[in-house]
């Protein structure tokens, strides 16, 4: 069996570390916002070339905070439109409706499967007051046209990078780095991923820096001193210190999934499979490696037999769940056939060479 992804293997490398940073952690006595987290704020927001970076709860609540952080601040109002790719995690849409705003669904780009540019400059009205774009399976969204439409209407730019550690740009620059605030996630099978939930927020504003710090933690600027209406949304101290170890792997852990994802689209030759647009650079790290397939069922029947795990991101689209029913009227036909099509093959920095090679040869044999 060629496993999907082997969460407890790929973190057994880290466990001795794990174990000693832990008993310092409780030989410390400080649990919530101490000086791990501190030092993981510092080193990320380093590793993202930030000035500032601020732990979270999780992916979603980086998202939340980011809007209600530029509501407080005057930048958003209640009910104020914001651009969003079609073609997401349902949490991407979720952070803009629960921070009292509204999501504007735009189609991808059907070759990168990223907001389409056309698109999202169709979409906007006198309403659109920020663009929220997603770097979708850890492929960087073409953020200088992003910026250049955002710039020619006075638009706020927030990146969901959840899926995107460590990408980076032709011209250097990392993911989180590319907008006016980006969130991640750290839940545990990201490729930076913490041993439980985890996010946070990146920027290089000082005056939005200040009101998320406040905003995750109960509005506070010193204790028990509330300025505003906040949240209980902070990085675990214990978090921190595991994301301080995996932190030192990004990079390399980044590379080998390029490799496999290189070797992929070399000798995968099957006309029935469509492979990933990459550009070869460092804009794409490979959190999945998706393909799409037409008939999606007999293909997972196919790869079941072969005892190859495959999982699928996402079978229904944000619009048709049940939760947003309120979307389901919306014409999105690109997003939809994607959704449809697409498959998730394995791909981990741990993943042995014949494992690759089986899979090449199986998926050639469809």
């Amino acid at each position: 069996m060629i496993e999907f992804f082997n969460l407890k293997e790929y973190n057994s490398r880290f466990e001795d570390e794990f174990k000693d940073s832990y008993s310092k952690f409780l030989d410390s006595g400080w649990y919530i916002l101490g000086e791990n987290l501190k030092m993981f704020e510092k080193n990320y927001a380093k590793y993202c070339n930030v000035k500032y970076c601020i732990g979270v709860a999780n992916g979603l609540d980086a998202l939340n905070l980011i809007f209600k952080s530029y509501i407080e601040l005057g930048k958003l109002k209640l009910n104020d439109e914001v651009i969003v790719p079609a073609n997401t995690y349902i949490a991407t849409i979720l952070s803009i409706i629960q921070s009292g705003l509204k999501p504007v669904f735009v189609e991808p780009d059907e070759k990168s499967l990223n907001i389409s540019i056309e698109e999202a400059t169709k979409a906007i009205t006198n309403r659109t007051k920020a663009i929220l774009t997603v770097h979708l399976y850890g492929q960087l969204a073409n953020m200088d046209a992003i910026n250049e439409l955002a710039k020619e209407y006075g638009l706020l730019v927030v990146e969901d990078a959840a899926q995107a550690h460590g990408a980076v740009d032709v011209k250097g620059n990392k993911a989180g780095s590319l907008s006016d605030a980006a969130a991640f996630s750290f839940y545990p099978s990201k490729n930076l991923g913490a041993l439980g939930d985890g996010g946070a927020i990146t920027t290089n504003d000082e005056e939005l820096m200040t009101v998320l710090r406040k905003m995750r933690n109960y509005g506070t600027s010193s204790k028990y001193v509330n300025d505003i209406i906040g949240y209980n949304s902070r990085l675990d101290e214990l978090q921190a210190v595991f994301l301080n170890i995996k932190l030192k792997s990004l990079d390399d852990d980044n590379l080998k999934r390029m490799q496999i994802a290189k070797q992929y689209i070399e000798e995968i030759k099957s006309d029935k499979i469509e492979l990933p647009y990459w550009s070869k650079q460092k804009d794409h790290v490979f959190h999945q490696f998706v393909i799409r397939v037409k008939n999606r069922a007999k293909f997972l029947a196919y790869m079941k037999l072969h005892k190859v795990g495959t999982l699928i991101h996402y079978p229904i689209p944000p619009h048709k769940q049940k939760a947003l029913s309120d979307y389901k009227q919306l014409q999105l036909t690109i997003t939809e056939k994607i959704h449809e099509e697409v498959v998730s093959i394995p791909i981990s920095p741990l993943m042995p060479k014949e494992h690759i090679d089986a899979v090449i040869k199986i998926l050639n044999a469809y």
